[in-house]
């Protein structure tokens, strides 16, 4: 089992990267926010939110989501300097790639007509379709039959797998434009934009493999669960519930006083 960021080498780790004053970066689902059954239902605690308030006034933070960046502000209870969605394509601060993004959106095209000529089949299998705009999401976590709705996904899918990036999640398939920049591209731009000597970076799921991947080894990647040996991050928590507390230990290496008192 991965090792967990709460012992003797994880805090050595943590301490010499907060020395490099670094982008602290977080996924969304799964890492700030627990996974929930209807996706419009999740937020942060107040307590996460609270501390990510003090942080973002210390170090430069960003969200990094699967969501859209619409999607993912509402939720946060406070507002972050670096707002990335679509899993590495939407950037909130990079206007000047409106042409990029909408090339993007477009190579959905095939994907959306297959997606509306079978909505009714995927209704009956307990596949509910989001269309991010620049990714979608096929979720299936709600299906009584879950081996029949992700057959009728992997069969929609196919004609497109040449075209499109194709994987999957936890209880969700998505898709988006095969040149369509991944979180690791993301977290990389976001470091030199913010001037920041490093990263810090947690996810929990496929899509964050690229970050973990990328990370030269002064930074510090987290996985937010444990049970995958084949991840590439450098440490692990064992879920959502012990974000509170990693938070906590960042602004005391930092020295903060949160304002919480």
């Amino acid at each position: 089992m991965m090792q967990h960021l709460f012992t003797p080498d994880g805090e050595a780790a943590l301490a010499a990267v907060m020395r490099l004053r670094p982008l602290v970066a977080f996924d969304f689902d799964g890492t700030l926010a627990p996974i929930v059954a209807r996706p419009e239902d999740a937020r942060i605690s107040q307590a996460v939110g609270a501390r990510l308030r003090a942080l973002a006034k210390r170090l430069p933070v960003a969200i990094i989501t699967g969501r859209s960046v619409a999607d993912v502000r509402e939720r946060l209870g406070f507002e972050p300097p670096y707002v990335i969605g679509n899993h590495g394509a939407e950037d909130a601060g990079d206007a000047g790639d409106a042409a990029g993004m909408a090339r993007h959106s477009a190579a959905l095209a095939a994907l959306r007509d297959a997606l509306q000529r079978h909505a009714g089949a995927l209704a009956a299998a307990g596949v509910t379709v989001e269309d991010k705009g620049l990714s979608i999401a096929l979720h299936y976590r709600l299906s009584r039959e879950r081996e029949r709705a992700q057959a009728l996904i992997a069969e929609l899918l196919a004609p497109v797998r040449a075209t499109l990036k194709v994987f999957g999640g936890k209880m969700v398939v998505n898709a988006m434009a095969a040149d369509a920049p991944d979180k690791a591209h993301a977290v990389l731009s976001l470091v030199e934009r913010s001037g920041a000597a490093a990263a810090f970076f947690a996810g929990d799921d496929i899509n964050d493999e690229s970050v973990f991947s990328a990370a030269p080894p002064h930074w510090l990647t987290l996985r937010i669960g444990r049970d995958d040996p084949g991840s590439r991050a450098r440490f692990g928590l064992d879920g959502p519930q012990e974000m509170a507390l990693l938070l906590d230990r960042i602004l005391a290496l930092l020295g903060a006083d949160d304002g919480r008192r």
